[in-house]
């Protein structure tokens, strides 16, 4: 199946482009769910449509839902928060407290990813839409997965351990309860579901538009959401500029305008090159209901395919070379200032200003050192050559 996600700045339009996309798609023919996982929910009112947390039809071959992140939240977080509230209560926590302080922000957003991995692998629909939270929330929600997983591999096994060894002695010793088998459980559940997610986000089938206005400010978040996006192993294949000024018209004030968003245009131009550039014109009413967004998808993709992939990019690799090897990373826009690299024993940790990923080296590269590293041509590209002494825990480039 086809999976589209659409994110970008708040109030950029990107849940209204994000249902005129899923219109055309089932006009086309294909069963098309388009469902939110933005909290603020806008999806059935562009539409005109009600919506409930579960897909409901809104058109032929079209149904919509608004992710019911509470009910997810209470699904996959109860074994865990029972055992919090277990703690607090030794620790004389109000009931009413211990309940707000067990809820981890940005959790019922999280767990909101599993419905999009439930509804991916449902095997109902041909295409997807999802409209994402605005570009940081998205971003922190698609960086977790592989976050958790490297806690899950490395620090989790070992807790389990230190805890079932010690628990009648900690227990005996602090007063508090420890976590049993059903709260490791629970956190090794939720890491598979997630991982799950981020195998359904990443794979060939899956693309991210970004959305943005003519705004320079706009443009320079969704330029660093590119970069970040593309960091961690999210495809983006398009962005689309939205409400952009028609030319024509003697009032200086929009002509003011038209020439600011034309050079903003110039701008987008160049930063997303090699990637499908879509705009749409700033139109004279707000796009609501079927209709109205079927002529704003017409005006937005023209003759293309509003499912088509963009050009593909490259992935991580590895060539040889006379001197040792050199590992790509595909980092568009990224400044080689703004990147730092760290090795800890067969991982390279790469940190683009406040986000970070660790890459778990192939088993080629595991024993040699790193020689050097450049940004260039939107990669990041390092090298490696083969030890001379044993490499130490953590080299730093």
């Amino acid at each position: 199946m086809r999976i589209l996600l659409f994110t970008g700045k708040g109030g950029v339009g990107k849940s209204t482009l994000a249902a005129a996309t899923a219109c055309a798609s089932a006009a086309a023919g294909h069963r098309t769910l388009v469902l939110s996982t933005d909290a603020a929910h806008s999806l059935a009112d562009a539409l005109d449509v009600p919506a409930t947390g579960e897909p409901s039809e809104a058109a032929p071959n079209l149904w919509v839902q608004h992710v019911n992140a509470q009910e997810r939240f209470e699904r996959s977080w109860a074994d865990i928060q029972g055992y919090l509230l277990s703690v607090l209560d030794v620790a004389g926590v109000d009931p009413v407290a211990a309940e707000e302080l067990t809820v981890i922000p940005g959790a019922e957003e999280v767990l909101a990813l599993l419905e999009v991995r439930a509804q991916a692998q449902s095997g109902e629909w041909d295409v997807l839409v999802v409209d994402c939270a605005p570009t940081a929330e998205t971003l922190r929600l698609l960086a977790l997965p592989e976050a958790l997983g490297w806690y899950m591999t490395r620090v989790l096994p070992v807790e389990r351990r230190v805890v079932k060894a010690l628990k009648p002695v900690l227990t005996r010793a602090a007063g508090v309860p420890m976590p049993g088998d059903s709260v490791f459980d629970a956190i090794e559940r939720l890491h598979a579901e997630l991982d799950d997610v981020r195998a359904v986000l990443t794979g060939p089938e899956t693309s991210v538009r970004l959305v943005l206005t003519p705004e320079s400010v706009v443009l320079a978040e969704a330029r660093r959401a590119y970069t970040f996006l593309t960091l961690f192993g999210y495809t983006v294949d398009a962005a689309i500029v939205n409400r952009v000024f028609p030319d024509g018209g003697a009032d200086p004030w929009r002509t003011t305008w038209v020439e600011a968003q034309a050079r903003v245009l110039e701008d987008a131009a160049d930063s997303f090159a090699g990637l499908d550039l879509w705009t749409s014109v700033y139109r004279a009413s707000e796009p609501v209901g079927r209709e109205e967004l079927l002529d704003l998808a017409r005006q937005v993709y023209g003759d293309t395919d509003p499912l088509a992939s963009g050009p593909a990019h490259p992935a991580m690799s590895v060539r040889s070379t006379a001197g040792g090897r050199v590992l790509s990373l595909p980092l568009p826009l990224a400044a080689q200032d703004d990147v730092r690299l760290a090795r800890k024993g067969d991982e390279l940790v790469v940190s683009v200003a406040s986000y970070r990923r660790l890459l778990t080296l192939p088993s080629g590269l595991a024993r040699h050192r790193v020689a050097g590293a450049r940004v260039h041509d939107g990669q990041l590209q390092v090298r490696f050559t083969e030890p001379t002494t044993p490499t130490t825990s953590e080299e730093t480039t």
